[in-house]
């Protein structure tokens, strides 16, 4: 199926590629805009070491497990209709962690929030494709996926300097004039595109996913309070397990399955998947346990630790951007393969810590990290649609970012269970980083080994994620 064409002039306004922009940064900032402020919430909340993982997972969850779903809806529904609901939905979550009286209160209102951006994360780019075209879409691609590399670069330090001038809160009210900002500019200007006919969704498909990112990731985090023959650990995982079965058979034996599992037989393909869920627990969820090592150990404020941690969003800033014009020869598998190999080594530098250790002794691993980041996540997207049929290369791309964002959820509740593991916070923050540098050394080795050397540059825009998504 092809989608409606929304014919272009030379007078199209980019009020629209603003509009789609502001919602990405947003959604994007609010990924991890959070880390810095952890100690500050957790202590005026009184929320628990689980708690905190939660504030981070309930968001990155959600926007994981309905992702391909919004997509999905939003092809069918509309996508201007599907984007201006997300953001109104996405504004007031927003207020509502901002004024939390609790705990439990602030994390239902993370996850309503990651349900809301998911959609604006299946719709932006969608909403983009369906207005510009020819040169003008190719530029805004590139600003697009310049917005996703500045939200990285800027979340950790909007996030200290809210927390430390404002309050904790106004890192979730800021949304709100934005979201007011993209919604008007969206009414103004952006038409309604959505794909013909009347093909059915796959409800069941959406329902199981969910279920199973859903269950897998909880019970992971209740293993690491709990132990593993816990009855609140074996439930969630056992039903996530049955979820799973079925979402597959599903998928197999459906007319217009969600996700066509027979990507998957394409060992490149499959080989990309795997290299994208293990990129985001070897590079980003490990900066949760640093943001709290930074605060409670080393006595930072937010904005100190927010600077502490910038290195490694600027220079992949800098590396996505280099690369694309100074290494047009570099394929998507060298660079995707290449990244992630540097990602594990820039987690074993940071993980050569000791009592003595002070902020800068992480600086030289986040560089390499940061490096890696900025060859391998622009490629992923590139890469995943080169080995798609042309037909299904929207959702190889929707698989990638779901996928990633599934990788950061699930890293977390790992990573977590790693840190909790007992000894100084250093010593903990060191086993983070070997699990780290393990995940990010396999998951390099597993792209080299599995997908194929096409030829081709690095075209494509870029994907996103809690660094740069």
């Amino acid at each position: 199926m092809t989608q409606t064409r929304i014919p272009e002039t030379a007078t199209t306004s980019w009020s629209p590629l603003v509009a789609a922009c502001l919602g990405a940064f947003m959604l994007l900032v609010d990924v991890t805009i959070v880390m810095v402020a952890l100690p500050d919430i957790t202590a005026d909340l009184g929320m628990s070491f689980t708690g905190t993982q939660w504030l981070l997972d309930g968001y990155a969850l959600a926007l994981a497990a309905l992702l391909l779903a919004a997509g999905s809806f939003a092809d069918h529904t509309g996508r201007r209709k599907v984007y201006l609901s997300a953001l109104a939905v996405f504004a007031l979550a927003s207020l509502a962690c901002g004024l939390a009286p609790s705990g439990g209160v602030l994390l239902a209102a993370r996850v309503v929030q990651g349900a809301a951006a998911a959609a604006m994360m299946a719709t932006t780019l969608a909403l983009i494709s369906a207005t510009y075209h020819g040169r003008r879409r190719g530029i805004a691609f590139g600003v697009w996926g310049g917005v996703n590399g500045a939200a990285a670069a800027v979340a950790p330090v909007l996030g200290g300097l809210l927390t430390e001038h404002l309050h904790w809160r106004a890192i979730f009210l800021v949304n709100l004039p934005i979201t007011l900002v993209a919604g008007w500019l969206t009414v103004r200007g952006v038409e309604e595109s959505r794909l013909p006919g009347g093909a059915r969704l796959d409800w069941a498909g959406m329902a199981t996913f969910t279920l199973t990112a859903g269950g897998l990731t909880y019970g992971l985090i209740e293993a690491g309070e709990h132990g593993w023959t816990a009855a609140r650990t074996l439930v969630p995982l056992g039903a996530a397990a049955v979820a799973f079965f079925v979402f597959l058979v599903v998928e197999t034996r459906g007319t217009n399955p969600m996700l066509d599992l027979r990507l998957f037989a394409d060992r490149s393909f499959s080989g990309i998947m795997a290299g994208a869920g293990l990129l985001m627990p070897a590079a980003f969820a490990c900066l949760a346990f640093t943001s709290l090592w930074l605060q409670q150990d080393l006595r930072l404020g937010p904005v100190m630790a927010g600077l502490a941690l910038s290195p490694m969003a600027a220079t992949s800033l800098v590396t996505s951007v280099a690369a694309s014009r100074l290494l047009p020869w570099l394929t998507p598998r060298a660079a995707l393969g290449g990244g992630l190999l540097l990602i594990g080594a820039g987690s074993f530098l940071q993980g050569l810590l000791d009592a003595q250790s002070d902020w800068p002794a992480l600086a030289p691993g986040l560089i390499v990290v940061g490096v890696g980041v900025g060859l391998a996540v622009p490629a992923l997207s590139s890469a995943a649609m080169a080995h798609a049929p042309a037909m299904r290369a929207g959702m190889a791309a929707g698989t990638v970012n779901t996928v990633r964002q599934l990788g950061y959820a699930l890293g977390i509740a790992v990573l977590g269970i790693v840190y909790q593991g007992g000894g100084p916070a250093y010593a903990a923050l060191e086993d983070v980083y070997r699990v780290s540098a393990a995940t990010g050394v396999l998951a390099g080795l597993l792209v080299l080994v599995t997908v194929a050397g096409a030829a081709g540059g690095r075209s494509g825009t870029a994907g996103t994620g809690p660094s740069r998504a």
